[in-house]
């Protein structure tokens, strides 16, 4: 596959968990305690070999993992649509990659690690909440939410505010079935619209003991907003981070809400310590605004092997 190709397919492959969507260490000053990775980030791997690859993630001195839907339990159309475009992208797995989740927690003790958190879709949250928490609880997941609110969602300032709204009832039934509730930001909602900035939006209107968020590093600043200086004045309200790193600060051409604007910028994407971002700076901001889960996630990476040793060996350096 020549690099176009696959720059294109990693959006795609991205942008399948978005209409998808579509647990804890320490914090300290000192440095992080306990490293996690998302499993987008390397899903061919897991589909050829699925043990293999876990006991890679092992060696490489990962702890935590982010799991993506869709799940046993996802709603009929988060299936429909994994299928519409999983052929084009060279794997099929997701979830428990065929386990249940019995299954697949064990299979991550036997390696070494843990799940500690997981995207899965809107309508799942909306209508599967029963069953997603007998999920969560066998896997012992701190925080479960949407990678992203779909692009018929958040056309309007009044459709942020429904979201907000929604967040608050979806938040409140996750606490009832004993995990938190997590909104991870792409990058749209960052520029104004009719004189507001939308995620304020749902910072401002969500209950901060219901309604959390996961930052995505990457798409905060390609959305032309500084990471640290929302961890500073939302403290509490973050409680996991993905961290990847950009070749060349860069910030989309329009207001970061299509596919287009993603694949332009996904070649900028790189290993943690390898681009201009201030990492140190981030994740300290991080570690004292309450961040307790640091994922690498480098969306369908080329080559997985190299870039999550990379990422993580620089942040064990912190």
């Amino acid at each position: 596959m020549n690099r176009r190709a696959f720059i294109q397919n990693t959006a795609m492959a991205s942008s399948a968990t978005l209409l998808l969507g579509l647990g804890s260490c320490s914090p300290t000053s000192k440095g992080l305690d306990s490293i996690g990775v998302q499993l987008f980030s390397l899903p061919k791997l897991l589909d050829n070999d699925l043990e293999g690859a876990l006991e890679m993630l092992s060696q490489m001195g990962y702890k935590e993992i982010e799991i993506y839907g869709p799940y046993p339990f996802s709603a009929a159309a988060a299936h429909e649509r994994w299928k519409a475009v999983t052929p084009s992208l060279g794997f099929t797995g997701s979830g428990f990659f065929g386990k249940t989740a019995e299954e697949f927690g064990s299979l991550l003790k036997n390696h070494g690690l843990k799940a500690t958190s997981g995207h899965v879709d809107l309508v799942s949250l909306q209508t599967k909440m029963p069953e997603i928490g007998k999920a969560v609880r066998t896997l012992g997941l701190d925080c479960f939410g949407i990678s992203a609110i779909p692009g018929d969602l958040r056309a309007s300032l009044d459709d942020y505010k429904r979201m907000a709204d929604t967040f608050n009832a979806i938040g409140k039934n996750a606490k009832e079935e004993g995990f938190k509730f997590i909104y991870h930001n792409h990058g749209y909602g960052l520029h104004e619209m009719d004189g507001q900035i939308p995620l304020h939006i749902i910072l401002d209107n969500t209950d901060p003991d219901l309604v959390f968020f996961e930052m995505d590093i990457y798409w905060t600043t390609a959305g032309g907003a500084d990471p640290v200086a929302y961890l500073e004045k939302y403290k509490g309200r973050y409680k996991a981070m993905h961290l990847k790193d950009m070749k060349e600060i860069t910030t989309f051409k329009g207001d970061g809400g299509s596919s287009d604007q993603w694949i332009e910028l996904f070649p900028l994407m790189t290993s943690v310590g390898k681009g201009a971002m201030d990492i140190p700076a981030i994740v300290e901001a991080g570690q004292k605004s309450g961040v307790e889960h640091f994922f690498v996630e480098q969306d369908v990476v080329e080559k997985p092997k190299v870039a999550l040793k990379e990422s993580i060996d620089y942040l064990k350096t912190l």
